[in-house]
């Protein structure tokens, strides 16, 4: 056994050598996780190996280096050390890359246009890694996602709006030049004793890949979950794909909570990954029981990880992108690590009409799938866009602060074909801007052109006192055309010290641009963010808040 896993390390370090042979190229972004397992089975005794092997490039592409633990269990004992020969399997998470907004200059483009975005999947994920100890790759670090995880106190929309509009502008915290804008929206609520009866499609990965407590296992036990919310007017069918795809039951009523449960815990993991299989039949029995003026989704579980039929991001986008045309809704909620495609996952969500969220723990399960249900499953207003337009009599310059997957073109805003974010019922939004006011000194890059409008250094009389106008453009849930909702920022918004809201949130963007190296993270600093944090009152009511002051704690930050 030992000159077995002695020649599996040799060829390791061979496959390794010659890798990095082939990557001279590659620039920083190359960064690889490999991991491994041995498991044995003696006298009912269950052992397991697992470790880590974490290979970085620097920004030459050349060295390189590996952390190796290994986590021991016995029983009910836990040992952990250091250990160099175990049998390696590679680790292929996948995150698209981010390329960190910059600076814009207000005379070059006055308008900046993304899409709601109100996945969480990215602090889920960066949770996971803290907790295992992992290093965390700076693509999987989502900023927008890190705020919006977190509910805020904004005011509840009022004559029947689908939600209302917060603005907040105060001294930005690391930058002396430069203030901080929060736009923050929130979504009605509903009654869910008189919520809409639900037809729901549980599509469930259940290849090899999704063999484990932490996958599968947690899987069965977050639908069961979600089961027990259910009303007999609810209509449930089960999907899974391996090698290929199987229904497994379809339009039950969710009164029969006993027989769901029971065909969920007899699902068992192995085989190949043919997930475009297992999309199209679950849109086909979503259509097949689709309730009118109900909520009409499929709940995908998986790691994101196909190897039969569509593989491609590109394809699968498109094979959603046509689905979700039926008015059924999409969600993904993302298990596992070690192949986990975050990149895919994210993708499938956002073409669907869905949110994406990760999924480490039963208390995560329990949040999206029962504290937040309606927020997860019920969607007020669809295809919800920001479009905020700055005042170049008041403002130099600005930086959107994470959503660089949403970003759009500023002419894409009106167009209703083009697709925007979604928002579920008491769903909290939450942007944040960098803004350079026109006095400011910070350095905004720009171009001068002959053509350009030399706007009025006084402005209109109209728009004298006003910074920008936030414009929000959303269709209801089951419609195709588009209303348009206009807020100006004036003064009222501008506050020398920052609310609980934009301090909490503030401090989370902070966070999160150190994690990343961001070089916008100015004079940021991770034991001067905790201690304003952790003095905020929301914190000692928060334990979501409470836990995020505890994982940056053991974050260690190499700038």
């Amino acid at each position: 056994m030992k000159k077995r896993i002695s020649a599996l390390i040799l060829s390791l370090v061979l496959v390794l050598g010659l890798a990095g042979c082939a990557s001279g190229d590659k620039s920083a972004a190359y960064d690889r996780n490999y991991s491994a397992s041995v498991s044995t089975t003696t006298n009912n005794n269950y052992k397991t190996n697992d470790y880590e092997v974490y290979e970085s490039a620097n920004d030459n592409g050349g060295s390189r280096y590996f952390d190796l633990t290994v986590t021991t269990a016995v029983a009910d004992s836990v040992e952990t050390k250091d250990f160099y020969q175990q049998e390696i399997e590679w680790n292929t998470e996948e995150y698209k890359h981010i390329d960190e907004n910059g600076w814009k200059s207000v005379n070059v483009s006055p308008f900046s246009t993304f899409a709601a975005d109100v996945d969480t999947a990215s602090y889920a994920n960066l949770r996971r890694m803290i907790n295992n100890g992992q290093r965390i790759p700076e693509d999987a670090v989502r900023i927008e996602e890190l705020i919006n995880y977190f509910n805020y106190d904004y005011a509840a929309p009022a004559n029947n709006e689908p939600f209302s509009i917060t603005t907040e502008m105060a001294p930005c915290p690391w930058n002396d030049k430069t203030q901080l804008l929060m736009v923050g929206i929130k979504a009605k609520d509903i009654d869910m004793r008189q919520r809409k009866a639900s037809n729901l499609v549980f599509l469930v990965d259940v290849s090899g890949s999704m063999e484990g407590a932490d996958r599968l296992g947690l899987v069965q036990s977050s639908f069961k979950m979600l089961t027990d919310e259910l009303s007999q007017d609810d209509r449930i069918s089960l999907v899974t794909y391996a090698s290929g795809d199987r229904i497994v039951f379809e339009g039950l009523s969710g009164a029969n909570k006993k027989e769901i449960t029971e065909k969920v815990e007899d699902l068992f993991a192995s085989g190949g990954t043919n997930g475009s299989a297992g999309i199209q039949t679950a849109y086909e029995i979503a259509e097949k029981y689709f309730i009118e003026g109900g909520n009409n989704r499929i709940i995908l579980a998986t790691d994101g990880d196909l190897n039969i039929g569509i593989t491609d991001e590109g394809s699968l986008t498109r094979l959603i992108t046509e689905k979700a045309k039926s008015g059924v809704f999409l969600s993904v909620l993302g298990f596992g690590w070690g192949n986990i495609s975050d990149s895919r996952m994210e993708a499938l969500a956002d073409n669907g009409n869905g949110n994406y969220n990760y999924i480490d723990s039963l208390t995560e399960a329990k949040k999206v799938l029962v504290d937040e249900m309606g927020g997860t499953l019920f969607t007020v207003a669809k295809d919800v866009k920001f479009q905020l337009e700055f005042n170049p009599a008041q403002v130099k310059g600005y930086r959107l602060i994470g959503y660089e997957n949403r970003t759009m073109a500023a002419e894409d805003f009106n167009d209703d074909k083009k697709d925007g974010g979604e928002i579920g019922a008491g769903h909290t939004v939450t942007a944040l801007y960098e803004i350079a006011l026109k006095d400011s000194e910070q350095e905004i890059p720009e171009v001068e052109s002959k053509y350009s409008a030399k706007s009025d250094a006084e402005g209109t009389p109209e728009t004298a006192g006003e910074y920008l106008t936030v414009n929000i453009r959303y269709k209801e849930p089951d419609g195709d055309t588009s209303t348009l909702i206009t807020h100006p920022v004036d003064d009222s918004s501008v506050t020398s010290d920052m609310s609980e809201n934009l301090s909490w949130a503030a401090g989370v963007a902070q966070a999160g641009m150190l994690i990343r190296k961001s070089e916008f993270a100015g004079t940021s600093d991770m034991n001067e963010v905790l201690e304003r944090l952790s003095s905020l009152n929301s914190v000692k009511e928060d334990e979501y808040r409470k836990e995020f002051c505890e994982l940056m704690k053991a974050v260690k930050i190499d700038r």
